[in-house]
């Protein structure tokens, strides 16, 4: 059994829904009919690709020959999900097809999802550093115990899935786990990681309700954090206006977690949405494919993930008082573009 990690960053729900893996190259045609190996299918790559793009045709070739004859049934996908930075498991269920009635990314296979929605903060640094490859299919090869164990986790609570996993990379320390070459984008992944760490494990539920006012004060916003309760009411109240008497309202619901919120979640907070005021959920996870539908046919109803909030944290990061910028210090600097050779 091979572990590979997969990057997709043009379909996102269909995949999950479609249960299904993909790549580009559409232009290609059906990868079966093309005999040979990889020297044959660079040379398609070749008559079907402009030239000012041929240097890469070497690594596009070895993705399509994996992709159609290397990977197997039975083999491990890792899928990071670049649209909230969550992390999917599956298993291959289907050799390579070319559906050739799909608007894009013919080239599939049948999949099997396991694990969806996983937080990245489960898995240690060097492990996200290996699957932040920049290349679309790759093997998984120094870190496939911590995959692993989150995909045999015989749960879906966050907290139980990191412990299982912490306890396979305790047992599987390596010297190689030193990180690759830095690269600008690899940097701005572990920073990102960075603060959504911070913001996991540095700060109590109570923190994280004060740390979403003073993140809305560094928009612009007026807010207040309401009496605490455990009842998943309502836990920041901002206005644009100073004394907060002029519309809009909004409404602001914190769950300090990295877990998938349900459509439920979400409606509790609608349920306290009055007339004319807006409702915001903020929460470290992610969000179910039901509360998405909730937000789109809800008028002034929105949902923050925390990829969204990191984004805030990193825009407004010279705002934020003090007190948050000494647990996650960052400092500004360039780096080596991901184009450079």
């Amino acid at each position: 059994m091979q572990i590979w990690g997969l990057h997709n960053d043009t379909l996102n729900t269909e995949l999950i829904e479609g249960n299904f893996i993909s790549i580009g190259w559409d232009m290609m045609g059906d990868l079966a009919q093309i005999s040979g190996g990889r020297e044959e299918i660079k040379a398609e790559l070749v008559g079907r690709t402009p030239e000012d793009s041929h240097k890469a045709i070497p690594i596009w070739a070895g993705i399509l020959l994996r992709f159609r004859d290397e990977m197997r049934i039975g083999d491990v996908v890792v899928a990071p999900y670049k649209l909230d930075s969550t992390i999917n498991i599956g298993v291959i269920r289907g050799d390579y097809e070319y559906c050739a009635n799909e608007r894009t990314h013919k080239h599939r296979r049948r999949i099997e999802w396991k694990k969806v929605g996983l937080s990245r903060t489960i898995f240690t640094q060097p492990a996200l550093y290996e699957i932040g490859s920049a290349i679309t299919l790759f093997k998984v090869r120094k870190h496939t115990h911590e995959f692993l164990a989150a995909l045999n986790a015989h749960t879906e609570d966050v907290e139980k899935v990191t412990a299982v996993v912490d306890r396979a990379a305790a047992t599987n320390i390596s010297e190689d786990d030193a990180p690759d070459e830095p690269r600008a984008s690899r940097i701005e992944r572990h920073t990102r990681d960075f603060v959504l760490e911070v913001l996991q494990e540095k700060i109590s539920h109570r923190q994280f309700e004060e740390f979403t006012a003073d993140l809305l004060r560094a928009l612009g916003y007026q807010a207040r954090v309401t009496a605490y309760s455990q009842d998943g009411g309502v836990d920041v109240i901002a206005h644009k206006d100073a004394l907060g008497v002029e519309p809009p309202l909004m409404k602001i619901q914190c769950k300090h977690v990295t877990r998938t919120i349900g459509a439920p979640e979400v409606q509790q907070l609608v349920g306290t949405q009055g007339t004319g005021e807006l409702a915001v959920f903020m929460t470290l996870g992610s969000y179910s494919r039901d509360a998405l539908v909730l937000e789109r046919q809800r008028p002034g109803l929105r949902l923050i993930t925390g990829e969204d909030i990191v984004t805030l944290v990193l825009e407004h990061y010279t705002a934020l008082p003090e007190r948050w910028r000494s647990l996650m210090p960052l400092t500004p600097l360039l780096v080596v573009a991901d184009t450079a050779h």
